[in-house]
């Protein structure tokens, strides 16, 4: 049993790591294929929008529920490393890459959520600490090919993703061996589409999830977006030289703390007030931005930045445990995965409007419609409340 959280943990980071490989070489890639600089945000919408896609598939078919979810998690590893690895093929164009994008971001959907699902069928109690582990991965995985690209600066940008294919391979055949299903699994034999619907029919479950909504349409743009806001200081203060590759890692990389951090937190006071806590101050963060990236200070810009990149994340373990806590005991698996489908059809949404927002606002400002995302997560959660108090 010891072993159990550890490799899932692992297996996460190893295969999440697939996520944003696209991301760190996007303009290595757009230059050879001579796209625009806005290709990146429509290489990171393409593994969302696959993701998307693979959610909503697997929770109609309840997957996860249906079938050993260790299995489920190996093979969908396999299938997202091929299709990574796709990219390197000699003369691919712009929407072949799109394509393999798409895919890789279609089977994460059997890695992600199905992880959260592994985990919870093995701990009932502590959840939010063992999700908080889980996420964590999720975000260091997350941000791992910049630092492979800080890396191997020198070197083909195909490197890349040739070791996150490699760790994902890894990561799926050591889960299917180390992790036999959990003990607090119950299998949904019968395929019933309309089973990702039972748990927004449970107050607790429609208030975690709409909180987790509000989360998602700041998270993956921030993410997106770090590298962009590093390059414009550097074309406005060019004797700075900020290491983009490196900064994007560890600002994003700080979150995998944050995440383990408010998992340990959660035990002592519980997962709802502590994603409440963070959700708001991400939310400052969103409504100060424009004051901090606009006021030519580096070490206020980088402290800013690592801030925002703890509280960012930090309440997206504890959404995960209230939505897995509060789903239907047969239909975990897949009211975890309708909820990530829909959660990352906001991203896009986010994505794409901060990308066109970027051919007219002033970098400072880019990121400001973000504080839509906070506010209605928090009125969500305000509104549960009030529903206990009554």
């Amino acid at each position: 049993m010891s072993r159990i959280l550890p490799t899932i943990v692992g297996a996460q980071f190893f295969c999440t790591s697939l996520w944003f490989a696209g991301n760190a070489v996007a303009p290595d890639i757009a230059a050879q294929l001579h796209q625009p600089p806005g290709f990146v945000a429509t290489l990171t919408s393409a593994v969302q929008l696959g993701f998307i896609t693979g959610t909503l598939t697997f929770a109609l078919l309840a997957l996860a529920d249906r079938f050993s979810p260790s299995r489920v998690f190996c093979v969908s590893a396999l299938l997202a490393a091929a299709c990574n690895l796709g990219v390197n093929l000699s003369g691919i164009g712009a929407p072949e890459l799109l394509a393999l994008r798409f895919l890789t971001g279609f089977f994460l959907a059997g890695i992600y959520p199905v992880g959260m699902k592994i985990a919870a069928d093995y701990y009932q109690s502590g959840l939010g600490k063992s999700l908080g582990f889980l996420v964590g991965a999720l975000v260091l995985g997350t941000a791992f090919p910049h630092l492979l690209k800080a890396a191997t600066a020198q070197l083909p940008w195909q490197y890349v993703t040739l070791a996150t294919s490699g760790l994902a391979v890894l990561g799926g055949v050591a889960l299917v061996l180390l992790v036999p299903d959990g003990p607090y699994r119950r299998a949904g034999q019968q395929l019933r589409l309309t089973a990702f619907l039972a748990g927004f029919r449970e107050p607790a479950f429609r208030a975690a999830a709409f909180g987790y909504f509000g989360h998602m349409w700041e998270l993956y743009t921030f993410w997106a977006f770090v590298p962009v806001l590093l390059a414009a200081y550097n074309r406005l203060h060019p004797s700075v030289a900020l290491p983009v590759p490196l900064l994007s890692f560890l600002i994003i990389g700080v979150g995998s703390v944050a995440c383990v951090g408010s998992g340990l937190l959660s035990q002592r006071l519980g997962p709802r007030p502590v994603a409440t806590a963070a959700l708001a101050l991400s939310g400052v963060c969103c409504v100060v931005s424009p004051l901090v990236l606009g006021s030519g200070s580096v070490a206020l810009l980088l402290g800013f930045l690592f801030f925002w990149g703890v509280v960012v994340v930090a309440d997206s373990p504890l959404f995960s445990t209230l939505v897995a806590q509060n789903a239907p005991a047969a239909s975990r698996g897949t009211s975890l995965t309708i909820v990530n489908c829909l959660g990352f059809a906001l991203t896009i949404a986010s994505i794409q409007l901060t990308s066109l927002l970027a051919r007219s606002v002033p970098p400072p400002y880019l990121l400001l419609p973000l504080t839509v995302g906070p506010a209605l997560g928090l009125w969500g959660l305000r509104r549960r409340r009030q529903d206990d108090l009554d």
